[in-house]
Order: C-alpha cells, then structure tokens, then sequence
C-alpha cells in the first residue's frame, strides 16, 4: 500500500500537466472555431458591400487570459488592440521577440505621461484626441526615433463622458494643431453610441476621413463590425465575438 501511494503521489503531476494540456487544446479548438466565423462573417460583409478588399481584424485582447492569447497567436493572428499601456507592456514586451510580425494598436483612452510608453510599444495609436496628448507624442517621437501610426478618435456620439474630438472641430483638430507638432494622422476612429443605430456614426465617420485625405477608418466592434464594414472600415475592433466572455 505505501509503494501504490508514493506511486499514485509520482503520478500525479503528469495528470494534472495533461488537463492543462486538455485545456490550452480545448481553447485552441474554441478559437480557430471563432475565428473561422468572423472570417467568414467578414468576408460576406464585404461581398454585400461590394468590396474585394478586406478590412484588418483586430483582435482586442485586452484582459484575457494567457491561455486565450496563446490560442490567438497559435491560430496565426499578429494583430491586437489593447486598451492600456501597462497591461499590454505586460503581454507583449516578450512575445516581440518571439513574433516579429506582430502587430499593436492602442485602442483605449491614452494618458498624456504614458506617451512615451506608447509609442516604444504600439505600432498603431487609435486614441488621439487632445492637444496635450498631441504634445507629449511628439515629444515621445523625437526621443525614440520611433513614430507610430496614428489616428485621431473622433466623438461622433458626442458624448460628454466620451474621448474624442467633437466632428465640429475635427478640421481645426487636423489642419491646425496636428501640424504644430509635426503629427500627421493617418485616420480616425469612433465608438458610437451604444444606445443608437451605428450606421450613421460609421457614414459620418468615413465622411470626415474621406474630407481630410485619411486612409484608415478603425470602426466597428463584435456587435457591429459588419455594419462598419458596408461604411468602409479598415480595421475592426473584436473582443468576445473571437475570444468569448472573459473569465471572471
């Protein structure tokens, strides 16, 4: 009896490894699944709105665990939108090494001292939307020699509790104080309002980009994204339609 213990004891480990491994397989298995679906749901988007190309799938990977992540990355996603610096620091710092073509996008509102973090680690900045955060980037650019893409988020809701440059004075925004700090945007970006149709925002949205010459129009979020897609999104921001609920 006491050899079966200390052997039962021995055994143990290699049980628990192998449910992690059941785990990160069954994980892996719900995400290509996901991802198969969005892919597809993009792609049908894109044939109603007569488009050949198709819009970049961000997958918003802000919170999830590390299993999810390694799913993601296992399924040959390279492109993520986190919401803060920290977190993502955090995630991804490591894993440039180890995938090259990765690629990241600051989705979420940006403190003006976390510019320099940013811009070391992001290789897109959705989140411009103050003449302050326009200063403190530039500033950040000048000393890394590094200077990601940048998009101005625009306030289409105009929400007072909301970021973002009001459309009335996204002109004002882009022709006179982007150019006072040599930041020159490459497109824009909304939320609307989750209490209205998206549509509209998204029309308004490639409006503007459309008015000021900008090629990107990061729009459209896992209940919405097709909708963006027939108003011409570039990048769409998914989160739980791909990764699912969070854990708790």
């Amino acid at each position: 009896m006491a050899f079966d213990g200390w052997l039962l004891a021995r055994q143990k480990p290699f049980y628990v490894l192998s449910l992690a491994q059941k785990r990160r397989a069954a994980l892996s298995e719900t995400f290509q699944r996901h991802l198969d679906e969005i892919e597809d749901r993009i792609l049908k988007a894109c044939q109603k709105a007569g488009r050949s190309e198709r819009p970049e799938l961000v997958a918003v990977s802000k919170r999830q665990s590390e299993d999810r992540i390694e799913a993601a990355l296992a399924s040959g996603v390279r492109i993520f939108g986190e919401n803060r610096v920290q977190e993502a620091q955090e995630r991804w710092s490591e894993r440039r090494s180890v995938y090259p073509d990765l690629k990241l996008r600051l989705i979420g509102p940006l403190q003006s001292k976390k510019s320099e973090d940013a811009v070391a680690l992001f290789d897109t900045i959705d989140v411009l939307d103050r003449e302050k955060l326009c200063r403190t980037l530039a500033d950040a650019i000048q000393k890394l020699g590094k200077a990601p893409d940048i998009l101005v988020q625009v306030n289409t809701g105009e929400e007072p509790q909301k970021s973002g440059v009001l459309p009335s004075e996204l002109s004002d925004f882009i022709d006179r104080v982007c150019p006072d700090y040599d930041i020159s945007p490459v497109g824009l970006m909304c939320i609307p309002p989750a209490d209205e149709p998206a549509g509209p925002h998204f029309a308004l949205l490639a409006r503007l980009a459309e008015r000021h010459g900008l090629t990107q129009l990061s729009m459209g979020m896992s209940g919405d994204f097709e909708t963006a897609i027939l108003y011409g999104a570039t990048h769409v921001r998914v989160g739980s339609a791909l990764f699912g609920a969070r854990d708790s």
